[in-house]
């Protein structure tokens, strides 16, 4: 229960960075970022409606068709955070936060540029709660339940791509808000990709030694991974040897070297791995099971 009140904490705390996020960085550098809620930025900017109310009426159909298709726990999270993300948006709008603004008066890249940056971090850190930030989120997760052979790339760009083309005759016939946009989200994408991958990615190593059981304790008690053993035979000299398997963190990589040139006729080849998955536990410090930060609820978003 503490765990998913944390999680809902996590979600209501990014919602408010991302709504500080648009009003600092996003609205005054008169440009429109990716997804629906680029639409909403455009028709405030043409109606004056706020893209707090916008975001509510778009979702709230959204939501209640992915709850009721998909999944209850995402459609209750994401809802969490577009609600929280809407109503500070709409505070926002009458607080005069003008004095912290960044516009592009000084440089033309760096407001969107950061922007997509914040909201990348953000965006990695809400997957992590099985949450979603609404928009073409909650329509991917329609169409790949309906059609998962469906790719829902295709669909994503092609929103992008109007949202970067729609703005150049919003703001004026002018290219620099397309390239804006098209900053924007080059930015956001690779800074989430980059973060989920870098907090899955980890060092396989396939060490042959004739030490497993001294090995392996060492990688359990001081690197608190574990390790795979089986029996091998060097074809060279005809001999039984072992093959230790064992996948750790990348910033363990020089600590598991040390252990290996510590046991004599002992080599290992490690390459990189991508990503790890699995129903498995991790070992904390002191040798315990370590417990995950957020709550992932039924796990649909990840």
């Amino acid at each position: 229960m503490r765990k998913k009140i944390l999680t809902y904490c996590v979600i209501v705390g990014l919602a408010l960075v991302c709504a500080l996020n648009y009003e600092l960085f996003v609205f005054p550098n008169q440009f429109a970022p990716a997804g629906l809620n680029g639409i909403c930025t455009m028709i405030q900017h043409v109606f004056g409606i706020s893209v707090g109310y916008l975001s509510m009426i778009i979702n709230i159909p959204l939501a209640i068709a992915v709850y009721l298709k998909v999944s209850k726990s995402l459609a209750i999270r994401s809802m969490v955070y577009v609600l929280t993300f809407s109503l500070a948006l709409v505070i926002l709008d009458h607080v005069d936060l003008s004095w912290l603004a960044y516009d592009t008066a000084s440089s033309t890249i760096l407001g969107p540029l950061v922007a997509g940056i914040i909201n990348g971090s953000c965006y990695s850190w809400l997957l992590k709660a099985s949450a979603y930030t609404g928009g073409t989120d909650f329509i991917a997760a329609l169409i790949h339940k309906r059609r998962p052979d469906q790719s829902v790339l295709g669909l994503i760009f092609t929103l992008n791509v109007a949202v970067a083309v729609i703005s150049f005759f919003v703001y004026g016939y002018q290219m620099e808000p397309v390239i804006l946009c098209i900053l924007y989200s080059f930015a956001s994408t690779t800074v989430s990709q980059q973060a989920v991958k870098s907090g899955r990615s980890a060092t396989r190593f396939e060490i042959i030694t004739d030490y497993p059981e001294e090995i392996s304790n060492e990688i359990i008690t001081k690197l608190h991974h574990s390790a795979t053993v089986m029996p091998a035979k060097g074809m060279y000299s005809g001999k039984p040897t072992n093959l230790v398997y064992c996948v750790v963190n990348n910033t363990q990589i020089s600590k598991l070297s040390a252990i290996i040139q510590r046991y004599p006729k002992t080599f290992a080849v490690m390459d990189s791995v991508s990503e790890v998955m699995g129903n498995f536990k991790q070992l904390t410090n002191k040798g315990d099971y370590a417990q995950e930060f957020l709550d992932s609820g039924d796990g649909k978003a990840v």
